[in-house]
């Protein structure tokens, strides 16, 4: 087996994120508008026919909060939308209980809500509730699964109570 170079490895993995990033119709990136920032409603309004909705895990691209020409595809909880974007909680199935103390210095907050069809290998997951990332629908990659009312439900009241509405 031939060991590769770390440069010959960012390169390659460089060239991944660029494949994933969401693409203008001339096939340049396009350039990420911001997070949300404020208030908006909170939907639950999921349906299997092919669109992304509120209620639904998608995987999308997700840029990066310190340079957000740069990212990665990821699970994304729909909670609302503003205009034609869609809000989106990211998800991870890193455990982030273990160091809930620093990252609540830094101001992220995170929330358990088990596992699902989103993740092939099944991997419990958690969503970060203090980001909310605007989504372009045409973004979005492909339907991961329809998270239960009963989670969504605690998963807003957590947003609420992490954004203090």
């Amino acid at each position: 087996m031939r060991l590769r170079s770390p440069l010959f490895l960012r390169r390659t993995v460089a060239s991944i994120k660029r494949a994933f990033s969401p693409k203008l119709e001339d096939g340049s990136h396009a350039s990420y508008v911001g997070d949300f920032e404020g208030r908006f409603d909170i939907e639950y309004s999921p349906e299997i026919d092919g669109q992304p909705d509120p209620g639904e895990v998608v995987w999308t691209w997700v840029p990066f909060e310190d340079d957000s020409r740069q990212g990665k595809d990821r699970p994304v909880l729909l909670i609302g939308r503003d205009g034609e974007w869609l809000l989106g909680l990211m998800l991870t199935s890193r455990d982030h209980d273990r160091d809930a103390a620093s990252e609540a210095h830094w101001g992220r907050y995170w929330l358990d809500i088990g596992s699902g069809d989103w993740d092939r290998r099944g991997r419990p997951s958690e969503v970060r509730l203090d980001r909310i990332i605007r989504v372009d629908p045409a973004a979005v990659r492909r339907e991961g699964a329809i998270l239960p009312y009963s989670t969504y439900q605690e998963v807003s009241r957590s947003l609420v109570e992490c954004h203090h509405w």
